[in-house]
């Protein structure tokens, strides 16, 4: 591929690519026959109207069976905060709590948009974040809960909200990282330069002056991040952090999170602008890239040349994979070799990266079968499968889907997920909340 090529150019060239070259499904699901044979439906609750379902987290011990799903106004919906699900009985999921911001009506924007789940000093909490327009907690970027008594939803408590009074308009994306010096860190966007860490033992230890303890920037001129995600990586020693944002794809080494320093970047990609999702596979060695507009694939990227030290950026991506050409593929899950994805309007999607410069795609079900002209962004493609998770000890895979609620799947022969059974490091987006700390163990 030629990277002097106008964005139109790169996406005909995509288009006139055979199917196999993406690992696009050669034939197209319909409503009377929605799924692939190999994914199995267990269980699906509606949560309300169209255009009112954001992100999801799904809990890791099979003890503790709760999903949590981000209730945000997308659409004309004016539901705004937090839904606890009991999935138990994955095959009857059911609604335990729903949370909701104070005075809802005086609130404008979308809400809640990420959540995610951490364990600290034996207690377990769920970080919600939130985007609010003018009006009541414009500054409010997240909102901490206890989850530690469910499946009792009066044991259910709020115990900090997290402000930034100088950044309105909140934390459109986090993710929560558990450092390998023991602390766990909240890592968000803001509506500023970079990303903001903050030590969430400090906040729910009431000690909020103290939380901010760095910033990861995007070069240049102070631009900002979409998506986030860390990982530590065991050939370099060092806790990396993954950045979609201003101009492409940034790693940088956090290992000392007040002093962040530059890796490589992935920058000067025809077709990319502005990042959205980047995740590495459990090596550390190719990243599952997303861009986010109406046709863009995910682009596969192999990143060695800049891990070994013998590039500064990568511009060239190694393959692509979408779904169908016409809309636009979102969130994903890495679960070496396979790659679990929300695709909007395509649903659950599940490709392998076994052969990464040959995605093939080996699983969906469409989660959303209504009218394909109703959705947000360009080509109204933003409607349908959002949020994405896979438990790692059984294999359950949930979805939150925009309009049709809140999804459980089983993939025949996917009954959990070890790195090590795939001859890969145990890493994932899953944090060993219990596990020591690596600091003075390298």
């Amino acid at each position: 591929m030629k990277y002097g090529l106008s964005l139109i150019a790169t996406l005909v060239l995509f288009l006139t690519l055979p199917s196999e070259s993406f690992g696009q499904q050669d034939t197209p699901w319909t409503a009377l026959k929605p799924g692939s044979d190999n994914i199995e439906v267990v269980g699906h609750i509606p949560l309300g109207g169209i255009l009112n379902v954001t992100d999801m987290e799904l809990e890791q011990e099979l003890s503790r069976p709760y999903a949590y799903v981000s209730r945000g106004t997308v659409g004309e919906y004016t539901e705004r905060g937090t839904d606890i699900i009991d999935i138990s009985d994955p095959s009857n999921p059911r609604v335990l709590l729903r949370w909701r911001m104070e005075n809802p009506d005086l609130h404008t924007g979308p809400g809640g948009m990420d959540i995610k789940y951490f364990k600290y000093d034996g207690r377990y909490y769920v970080v919600q974040s939130t985007q609010f327009g003018q009006g009541p907690n414009n500054d409010l970027g997240a909102y901490i809960l206890d989850v530690t008594g469910l499946p009792d939803p009066d044991s259910v408590f709020e115990v900090a909200r997290i402000r930034e009074p100088d950044l309105p308009f909140g934390f459109h994306n986090i993710f929560i990282y558990k450092h390998s010096d023991g602390r766990v860190l909240l890592l968000t966007t803001v509506s500023g330069p970079g990303a903001n860490v903050y030590d969430l033992g400090k906040i729910v230890s009431g000690d909020m002056e103290g939380a901010l303890v760095g910033n990861v920037p995007v070069p240049g001129e102070g631009g900002g991040y979409h998506d986030l995600y860390a990982a530590w990586n065991p050939d370099k020693e060092a806790d990396l952090f993954y950045g979609g944002g201003s101009g492409g794809y940034y790693v940088y080494n956090i290992s000392d999170p007040a002093n962040p320093a530059l890796e490589f970047s992935l920058t000067g990609i025809t077709g990319v602008r502005y990042g959205h999702t980047f995740t590495p596979s459990p090596d550390g060695r190719y990243a599952v890239t997303e861009t986010e507009y109406q046709y863009a694939p995910l682009r596969m990227f192999d990143m060695k040349p800049a891990m070994d030290g013998e590039t500064e950026n990568i511009r060239s991506p190694i393959s692509a994979w979408t779904a169908h050409w016409e809309n636009l593929v979102h969130n994903h899950e890495v679960r070496w070799p396979y790659v679990f994805v929300s695709g909007y309007h395509d649903g659950l999607q599940v490709f392998s990266m076994m052969d990464p410069e040959n995605p093939v795609t080996v699983g969906y079900y469409d989660t959303y079968t209504g009218p394909r002209d109703v959705g947000v962004m360009g080509g109204a493609v933003g409607n349908g499968a959002f949020g994405v998770d896979v438990r790692n000890a059984d294999g359950l895979i949930t979805i939150s889907d925009i309009s049709t609620g809140f999804w459980t799947f089983r993939m025949e022969g996917f009954n959990g997920w070890n790195g090590e059974d795939w001859g890969m490091p145990n890493i994932s987006s899953v944090q060993k909340w219990d596990e020591e700390s690596k600091e003075g163990t390298h």
